[in-house]
């Protein structure tokens, strides 16, 4: 990934295991031609290596409050190049944007209030939230369904800088 060509990321949070609609948020990742896609933490285990070995594009991630075994979740998905899982919060530099990915929102409120990065990331709530201020706060909700019933995700144009909220399933 060159992070100058990064212009539409495909944002997921709190996957929670739920195998088939991971694969389903693949798909729809595949779809819209995404160059990045960001997991703003809770894959839990290993095994969310699977699905998510189907995407094209990039994955990085941060790690959640309920993620297994880190090392081995960590080592899969280096080792068969499904992405990289970093510790939060994560800054990336993507072309002109700085993007912020983290798990908790424990800091948003004081990061948030820096105007440093141009778009945080964020899961853990499983609720979507989306605030276009600058800086772009996004959580795309949950992709796994098990708290809400709603599995979603999130598509953001990084030139523009808009979002797109889109449900897995009904």
């Amino acid at each position: 990934m060159k992070p100058e060509k990064v212009r539409k990321l495909g944002i997921i949070a709190d996957s929670h295991d739920n195998m088939d609609l991971l694969g389903e948020a693949v798909d729809l990742f595949e779809r819209e031609k995404v160059d990045l896609v960001l997991h703003a933490g809770d894959f839990m285990s290993p095994l969310t290596a699977d699905p998510l070995s189907d995407l094209q594009a990039d994955l990085v991630g941060v790690f959640g409050n309920n993620d297994g075994d880190k090392l081995f979740l960590r080592r899969r998905f280096e080792e068969e190049g499904v992405g990289r899982i970093e510790p939060g919060p994560h800054r990336l530099e993507l072309g002109e944007r700085t993007v912020l990915l983290m798990h908790e929102p424990r800091l948003l409120e004081v990061v948030e209030s820096s105007s440093v990065p141009d778009l945080i990331v964020y899961g853990h709530t499983h609720e979507v939230v989306v605030r276009e201020d600058q800086p772009l706060v996004v959580n795309p909700g949950e992709v796994g369904g098990w708290l809400t019933g709603r599995s979603t995700v999130g598509l953001v144009d990084l030139k523009e800088m808009e979002v797109e909220i889109k449900d897995i399933t009904g």
